[in-house]
């Protein structure tokens, strides 16, 4: 690890104190997990703190971890992870927080300390049917208003649920229920022992 990524390290477990679950430092990248409790808390720290001073929010995103580790993983279900970046000091941060209930995951908005986060929640919240407190206009913003589900959760099928498709006699577009057939594609696996080799045709 580097004495950069060491000082910062160093830094957010003596400023964030108690509200630090954890720092993990791999592969060049610093990520600091806290309580969804102390993430608003903790956000105005990284902001506000001379020795930190993360003054731009790249990126917010929702997470499922339903799936992850292929059914293994046990913890909470629904995270955020904020990208943060320092000018003053120049390095970059991951913040995540997991929801505490995963049947209503919810977070503190953060469109108080950094504006621009603003259409990231919506897409958190269209996306993943995570709620952000105090959001000044928590509406979806890339599904359509009457669409049902949240289609990032890892239970939601990749079909979905409706069609739409413009109805001439009723001159307007009309939702059905999905008419895909699912099905499995196994990709064509080639077993010559020589195939792709030039010298042997």
């Amino acid at each position: 690890m580097s004495s950069k990524l060491e000082r910062l390290s160093s830094s957010l477990q003596n400023i964030l104190g108690a509200k630090v679950r954890s720092v993990v430092v791999d592969r060049g990248e610093v990520t600091l997990e806290v309580a969804a409790a102390d993430y608003l808390a903790a956000a105005q720290m990284l902001r506000d703190h001379r020795d930190l001073r993360f003054e731009e929010l790249i990126d917010l995103t929702g997470l499922d971890y339903s799936a992850y580790g292929n059914g293994a993983w046990t913890g909470k279900r629904f995270a955020v992870a904020v990208h943060l970046l320092s000018i003053t000091h120049n390095w970059r941060i991951r913040l995540r927080a997991f929801a505490d209930d995963d049947a209503f995951p919810v977070f503190e908005s953060l469109v108080g300390v950094w504006a621009g986060v603003n259409w990231y929640e919506r897409e958190a919240f269209d996306l993943y049917g995570i709620m952000f407190a105090g959001h000044p206009d928590l509406r979806r913003i890339l599904t359509d208003y009457g669409f049902v589900g949240h289609p990032f959760r890892k239970d939601f099928p990749v079909s979905g649920y409706v069609e739409m498709r413009y109805d001439p006699e009723q001159g307007r577009v009309v939702y059905q229920p999905v008419t895909i057939e699912p099905r499995e594609n196994t990709p064509r696996i080639v077993r010559e022992e020589n195939y792709g080799d030039v010298g042997n045709g």
